[in-house]
């Protein structure tokens, strides 16, 4: 566990900060090579990312605040410690998913297809990033016995993130890490099996992440924040998650929409 990479004098690299930016740039890059292959436009898609991006952090420090008011609200500092710590990832997303759709709508892009070209990369960064929370020790699991549990042993993130150290813990974090890139290959693979429709990529990766963000809650051990005091706020968005896109996925299947170059030459026309 490396949560700071590089000390130079008053500068140090922080290792979670420097992953979080290789995930957005890698998400980034991917839906741009997606997007043009779709006929879009690569300069709006670039401006979407730039939204995106910025909503995403807002969000995703807004719902940590939320979900662990009593620990962030005491003192000075304790904000200061909410701008190190990492964010609450489906926080993120929803503040993307609304803020792009903003967009999508005030440009007159298709809103699934633009969704289809983004959701590889968001597995794809998510992955990069739950590699920063290991190295920082946050987002970190519940003891366990078994032999590929991970002791952290830095005392600046017991500090920053609470992470319990010298104690075997599940690495939840690679748990979610490898389950992303399973998820990223998965869509790449099947997104062209049977009759592709717009959207199918996007739900489908919503689908699919919801079960596995509810199963890998059973096993963290940070203060997360509880819905009913029966699951924790990610199990619940999961739990909405679900079923939406179950329903969605069904909608979109039934509706025939024209391809990006098709609906390009319906405007011309």
């Amino acid at each position: 566990m490396y949560p700071r990479l590089l000390e130079l004098g008053p500068i140090t690299l922080y290792s979670y900060g420097l992953l979080l930016a290789v995930a957005y740039l890698a998400g980034l890059q991917m839906a741009v090579v997606r997007a043009r292959r779709r006929g879009l436009d690569s300069a709006r898609i670039m401006d979407l990312g730039i939204w995106v991006i910025v909503s995403a952090l807002v969000g995703a420090k807004l719902l940590l605040l939320i979900v662990e008011w009593d620990r962030f609200t005491g003192t000075p500092a304790d904000l200061l410690a909410l701008l190190r710590s990492g964010g609450v990832f489906y926080g993120g997303l929803l503040a993307a998913v609304g803020v792009a759709f903003w967009y999508l709508r005030r440009h007159r892009m298709p809103l699934w297809t633009v969704c289809d070209a983004f959701a590889p990369g968001i597995a794809l960064g998510h992955a990069i990033g739950r590699m920063g929370c290991f190295l920082a020790g946050c987002c970190f699991g519940e003891p366990t016995t078994l032999p590929w549990g991970v002791t952290f042993t830095d005392p600046f993130a017991a500090e920053n993130v609470g992470t319990p150290l010298n104690v075997p813990l599940h690495p939840t974090q690679l748990y979610e890490a490898g389950a992303e890139l399973l998820v990223l290959a998965g869509l790449l693979i099947t997104e062209r099996w049977g009759r592709p429709f717009p959207g199918r990529t996007f739900w489908s990766y919503l689908l699919v992440y919801g079960v596995i963000r509810f199963t890998i809650e059973f096993f963290r051990g940070d203060a997360r924040g509880m819905v009913f005091d029966l699951v924790s706020t990610s199990q619940f968005i999961s739990l909405l998650l679900i079923p939406l896109s179950l329903v969605m996925l069904v909608r979109l299947s039934r509706v025939q929409s024209p391809t990006p170059q098709t609906a390009r030459r319906r405007r011309a026309a």
